[in-house]
Order: structure tokens, then sequence, then C-alpha cells
């Protein structure tokens, strides 16, 4: 990162702005192009590391590029506001983002697919113990990132 003083290195303060994202950007290279796609998600933090869950259908080009890359990027940010100035060098932007990347597993077993489901519906609905029926877990694509990578910026 370019600029030290707006790194977030806490990672009480890095759950805390994940925590309040909404959206997850997820990124593949489709032969050698960007491919980047919105998502609901999940996550689990444990010792400072992070899985993030998403899902989706089980076919498509989301999911073939998973299968073929195995490892993908991710961004999701929070707080945009836009500072006018006086002058053009004087407007900026604030936000809170986190980014970073790491291999990307399509989940088999019904468990794996269950324990991630219940993390995203965790995060977007604020909570737990959703029942999760068999029908739904066959039908639906379960995905985890294990991130190895990542960097939080905070432009106050």
């Amino acid at each position: 990162m370019r600029r030290d003083d707006r790194a977030v290195t806490d990672p009480i303060r890095i759950r805390e702005i994940i925590a309040g994202c909404t959206c997850c950007r997820l990124g593949l290279c489709d032969q050698g192009r960007a491919y980047v796609v919105p998502l609901d998600f999940g996550f689990v933090e444990r010792e400072g590391h992070y899985t993030f869950y998403f899902h989706g259908a089980k076919e498509g080009r989301k999911i073939d590029l998973i299968r073929a890359s195995g490892w993908a990027a991710f961004e999701m940010d929070r707080g945009h506001e836009w500072v006018r100035g006086d002058r053009a060098s004087a407007n900026t932007s604030r936000f809170q983002c986190v980014m970073g990347g790491g291999p990307v597993t399509l989940l088999e077993t019904a468990e794996e697919k269950r324990e991630g489901l219940q993390a995203i519906l965790a995060h977007v609905t604020g909570r737990d113990g959703w029942d999760i029926d068999d029908s739904a877990l066959e039908k639906t694509a379960v995905f985890r990132l294990d991130a190895e990578e990542v960097t939080c910026k905070v432009h106050p």
C-alpha cells in the first residue's frame, strides 16, 4: 500500500469494517482478462485468518473460472462520501476498504455447504441457526475463499 498512514492493521478494526460491508466483489481471471462479480458473503475469522463464503448457481462463468484457476481476489468497501473542495486537487472521497486474495474452493459435502450458507445468512441477516434443507444444498453452489492476503485502508 502506497499510503502507510491510511493502512489499518488493527485486527479488531479490520473485522469491524468487514462486518459492515454488504457486498464483496470477487475478481477472477478469464483468459487473461479480469472478471469481477459482486456477491453476498459471509465470513469466519479465526486468529486473524479470514474465510469468506459465497453462493450461487452450480454452473456458469463464475463457477467455470473458479474450477479453472482455484484462486480469486476480493474487494469490499463501505462509507463512501464525496468531499468537495474549492480547487480541483482538493476534491476527494472518504471510504473504508478491505482487499486481498487466496485459494477458492467449491464445497462438496452437505456439512461444508451448510456451514458456508450459515455464515452467509448470519452476516446478511444478523441471525444464526437457520434451517437449511438438503434440497437447497443440492441446488446451490457454495464456495470458500481462504484469504492469504488481506489489506485494509481507510481514507478519513
